[in-house]
């Protein structure tokens, strides 16, 4: 039985969501939970939260399930919207400030 947790609009680029993602796919999800906790990274908070929705939401679906046993079966980042912002530079002219946003998508299956 699979259990899916998705967010969107996240503010993270979707390219350091990715290299957090990238790290966790194919593990346990109690594991993962655990590398998550101590990454550097800005993006594995977010991506903590949606992993222990994931687990929650397994738990809704089957109430006997070992939520440590669950394996991160697909786990996929998108890019979402991109924010544009003007900044004012000299003499007349203006920079473009991109803030990018990124849709993550977590599938946990039972092994």
């Amino acid at each position: 039985m699979d259990a899916k947790a998705k967010v969107k609009y996240v503010r993270v680029t979707p390219r350091k969501a990715m290299r957090v993602v990238d790290l966790i796919r194919g593990k346990k999800a109690g594991e993962a939970l655990l590398s998550l906790k101590f990454m550097p990274y800005g993006g594995a908070r977010v991506i903590e939260k949606i992993l222990k929705s994931a687990m929650s939401n397994a738990e809704q679906k089957n109430a006997n399930i070992d939520s440590e046993a669950l394996v991160i079966s697909r786990a996929s980042v998108d890019q979402g919207s991109t924010m544009k912002r003007v900044e004012q530079r000299s003499m007349g002219r203006a920079n473009m400030i991109k803030k990018r946003t990124c849709h993550i998508t977590l599938i946990l299956t039972e092994k």
